[in-house]
């Protein structure tokens, strides 16, 4: 099996080195002076990149994705698979695979659900489209945590947008209370008190917070906009505090989803 990589930055890196360790013939192309892995043949041109290979990862950012799949779809090989790793829009996932299609080529939507640094090759994915099986053929025997969850390219990424609203929004208000722990001299008190709440989570905790805020939303408008007044009177613009104002006063009007699982009343 010949693999193309795209993008060699921490996780194109990681992808490429476990590749190489477990056998396989691995080119990479990066237009930027980002290392070469040892074992990887590192190529000056895309179409060099995938001139003879099974398999074409592109794993880059979202924006560059789309200059690397418009490249290289009609210059890989006409039996070759491309797994499209980038954090693309689910619609984009789902354009390039009928793009894939109509010149003969196969698609993958993967989806990478954890951290790469420390896991690599054996970072959890989903995959969804037409290339899905094909990819977890390829890259489960070799250690690779792969679920698939569909034919439809989208499918596996809009999981991981879904995941991302939570996760990401999680560190966005992560870092502006420590900043501003920070100005008020407790940082220390701050992290060990969320440590311990994030330690003891659960089903429990997430119940709470949904169930939680329909009950109280319009009592907690008036705490997160005494919060706000707070942050700013510490300097700390409180961006993230500002949508959660939004938030509840959305839920007091409109009420808060059901917990997924439980009967609706």
């Amino acid at each position: 099996m010949h693999v193309a990589v795209f993008g060699l930055g921490e996780a194109g890196a990681l992808f490429a080195a476990d590749l190489c360790a477990a056998g396989i013939e691995v080119s990479a192309f990066d237009p930027a002076p980002m290392p070469t892995p040892d074992g990887v043949t590192r190529c000056a041109d895309p179409a060099t990149t995938v001139a003879s290979t099974d398999i074409a990862l592109i794993v880059t950012g979202a924006a560059p994705a789309a200059q690397v799949f418009d490249t290289i779809i009609t210059a890989v090989p006409s039996a070759a698979l491309v797994a499209d790793l980038s954090t693309s829009a689910p619609d984009v996932k789902a354009q390039r695979a009928d793009r894939a299609a109509a010149v003969g080529r196969s698609f993958a939507d993967v989806a990478l659900m954890a951290p790469v640094p420390g896991r690599g090759l054996r970072t959890p994915v989903l995959v969804s489209g037409s290339g899905a099986e094909r990819y977890a053929a390829a890259f489960a025997p070799l250690g690779a945590p792969v679920e698939w969850v569909g034919d439809r390219a989208g499918d596996a990424s809009t999981r991981k947008l879904l995941r991302s609203v939570v996760m990401k929004g999680i560190a966005a208000v992560v870092i502006e209370a420590v900043r501003a722990a920070e100005r008020a001299g407790l940082e220390d008190w701050l992290w060990a008190d969320l440590v311990a709440e994030f330690e003891a989570a659960g089903a429990p905790l997430l119940e709470r917070l949904l169930q939680g805020t329909g009950v109280h939303a319009a009592r907690r408008v008036d705490e997160m906009e005494a919060t706000s007044e707070m942050l700013d009177s510490l300097d700390i613009e409180p961006v993230m505090t500002r949508a959660t104002v939004e938030s509840l006063r959305r839920a007091a009007d409109h009420g808060v989803p059901a917990v997924p699982g439980q009967a609706k009343s």
